[in-house]
């Protein structure tokens, strides 16, 4: 599957929805959900331009877990699955 273009990726989940923008918004955070538990994630923004939110992380309470973003992409793989 092409994942250069948003066309290919079926709409429906904070993660394609992240593939489909490219960088992390202000306007993701409505949809975005911790991928473990599907609780609220808590922004903190390091950095951010004009556009988008270039660094920081997304945080969930229940897990206490940081999911980072870095250079305008939020990692959200599993704890477990993050190196």
């Amino acid at each position: 599957m092409d994942y250069s273009t948003h066309e290919n990726v079926a709409l429906g989940s904070p993660c394609t929805a992240i593939m489909r923008y490219r960088q992390m918004k202000d306007e993701l955070m409505e949809i975005l959900a911790c991928p473990v538990c599907k609780g609220t994630l808590e922004l903190t923004v390091t950095e951010r331009d004009d556009r988008e939110i270039v660094t920081g992380s997304l945080y969930c309470s229940t897990c206490d877990f940081h999911y980072p973003i870095k250079d305008t992409i939020p990692n959200l793989l599993p704890p477990d699955m993050q190196d």
